[in-house]
């Protein structure tokens, strides 16, 4: 279980494009693109707004599903679903460490009120591999 973890965190721990689910207060499901890392606990944080249609689904319901390790399906190999809770905090240590100069384009800088943080918790991640059929599942 601990290779995997370590698999896992070498995969997610780079800045990268997810894909990340929520469900509508009606219970609609609405997926968007989303840049995230992971860090040693496989926490995924995502940068966002607090005005954002993502935080409002969040706040009602904080399930989520992300997926990523696809960015060139020619080249993937493997690709990672997460599972997980959703956090959403506005921690002034945790936006100053998070910023940098792209963003921006979107915040007046780390002490913006609408700068916020998502923090995403698995409680279990498939990594699924080109060579099987079944995926490797982690569960802390």
């Amino acid at each position: 279980m601990a290779n995997l973890k370590t698999r896992l965190y070498e995969m997610l721990g780079e800045a990268q494009l997810f894909s990340m689910a929520t469900v509508t207060p009606e219970g609609k499901p609405w997926t968007r693109y989303v840049m995230g890392l992971a860090d040693e606990n496989l926490t995924v944080t995502v940068v966002t707004s607090l005005q954002s249609r993502k935080v409002n689904h969040l706040r009602a319901n904080p399930e989520t599903h992300l997926l990523a390790g696809v960015g060139d399906y020619a080249h993937a190999r493997q690709y990672a679903q997460i599972q997980g809770r959703c956090e959403i905090t506005t921690d002034p240590m945790l936006k100053k460490k998070l910023w940098n100069d792209n963003l921006s384009a979107y915040f007046s800088g780390p002490t913006d009120p609408n700068y916020a943080v998502c923090l995403v918790k698995p409680y279990r991640i498939e990594l699924w591999s080109m060579e099987s059929m079944e995926p490797e599942i982690w569960e802390p």
